[in-house]
């Protein structure tokens, strides 16, 4: 089995237990998605302020994810070294110093090093929380905490930017929603820290090493799993996927500013709507994982209705605020195929590497934010606010191409085994 449990089966884990532990990821694991975005809801005052271009704001964005992305490649080895909690708790103080950095930026190149801490502390959130679930949480819940996890990560996306535009707004300054920022990440830390039984992942450490050990199909190498095919059909489906939410996180609002002439405030809360849509759709998925032979197919029906609709929004003839419920209601496809994704990723994963495997798979969704926010803002600057819209919806269109490939090769290595 890809992830022993981590209890002895003759005492079942109560349920408040795992809740407990679910829960505590899933805050933790919503604060990084909230960092993803300390600095994009912030984008008209930094305009404003400095004078830049949405290709230089895309940089930022850029800088964030190249930090994240390989961090990230590198951090499930450290995890599996020293631990999931410690490196938890790390993350989460470098995301209150990358909020400090911001709110005391006297220019762009201030803004750069916030990115490049916000980065750094996301870095190593998934082979974290993905440590965590598997050696706490009991075989049949694990699922659900999936799902909680995808759901914790959408409602951090909807909340920053309420959260920072609003107290921008409010207070008449970006650098005071900064500092509130931090203040929300060390009020996570004091959480987590005083919850710490709930999340070591020491206990069950000695179990799933023994079971990898032992396993015929666990690798001989560290590295081996790279040699996988399936591994990086999975990191081009991150790296697709995520680039679609990369445009829609980053620029659907000033590009439905552009088409249907809406007010900033209004088109900002496309961004909300989406994740919101996203959440409920990811409650619903993680009801199908169980009941679904072929994931892939989940995925591709939710990831190719989301890309029409989008594609829909691109042409520019709805009535506005249509068009904005239409990008927003996109969020619910995204949100299904959530738990098929991260259940076809355990799936694809060779006995004893799921940790690399998930940094590594993982590290396609940094990438993809990377090289989507400057491309996406390059098309803002020359006008192509269409092009936000119609490209989320290509990407799209190309993550189902890869999810069908690993689905294909998970039930082709299921099918060689001997029964």
């Amino acid at each position: 089995m890809t992830h022993p449990p981590s209890t002895d089966s003759a005492q079942p884990t109560p349920l408040r237990q795992d809740a407990r532990t679910i829960g505590l990821v899933g805050l933790a694991h919503g604060c990084s998605h909230f960092f993803h975005m300390l600095l994009p809801p912030l984008f008209p005052w930094l305009i404003r302020d400095f004078g830049l271009s949405y290709s230089e704001l895309g940089l930022l964005v850029s800088v964030f994810f190249i930090v994240s992305g390989v961090g990230q490649a590198l951090s499930g080895f450290v995890v599996d070294r020293v631990g999931a909690t410690p490196v938890l708790y790390c993350a989460l103080s470098v995301f209150a110093a990358a909020a400090l950095a911001a709110a005391a930026a006297p220019g762009y190149a201030g803004l750069l090093l916030a990115a490049a801490l916000a980065g750094l502390g996301n870095a190593s959130f998934h082979p974290v929380d993905f440590t965590i679930l598997n050696k706490r949480v009991s075989p049949p819940r694990l699922g659900h905490g999936f799902s909680v996890h995808g759901i914790s990560g959408n409602l951090g996306w909807a909340l920053a930017p309420v959260f920072m535009a609003g107290i921008a707004t409010a207070t008449g300054s970006w650098r005071s929603a900064c500092l509130c920022a931090a203040l929300l990440a060390l009020a996570v830390l004091a959480t987590v820290l005083y919850n710490r039984g709930a999340l070591d992942d020491r206990r069950g450490a000695g179990l799933q090493l023994a079971g990898a050990g032992s396993s015929a199909a666990a690798p001989e190498h560290p590295l081996a799993f790279l040699r996988l095919p399936s591994v990086w059909l999975c990191f081009s489906f991150f790296f697709w996927s995520t680039c679609s939410l990369g445009a829609i996180q980053s620029f659907s609002g000033p590009a439905l500013q552009s088409l249907y002439g809406l007010q900033p405030g209004v088109a900002a809360m496309v961004v909300t709507g989406y994740m919101l849509c996203g959440a409920a759709g990811m409650l619903a998925g993680g009801f199908l994982v169980g009941r679904v032979q072929r994931l892939e197919k989940t995925i591709a029906l939710s990831l190719l209705g989301s890309a029409a609709g989008l594609m829909l929004v691109g042409m520019g003839f709805l009535p506005g605020l249509a068009a904005l419920l239409l990008a927003s209601v996109a969020g619910l496809g995204t949100g299904l195929a959530g738990p098929s994704r991260d259940m076809l990723i355990k799936r694809a994963a060779p006995a004893g590497a799921t940790g690399r495997v998930y940094g590594t798979v993982y590290s396609g969704l940094d990438l993809g934010f990377c090289l989507a926010a400057p491309a996406f803002g390059a098309l803002l600057d020359r006008g192509l606010a269409a092009g936000i819209f119609h490209g989320a919806a290509g990407a799209l269109a190309l993550g189902v191409a890869s999810a069908a490939l690993v689905g294909a090769r998970v039930a082709a290595r299921s099918s060689a085994r001997p029964a």
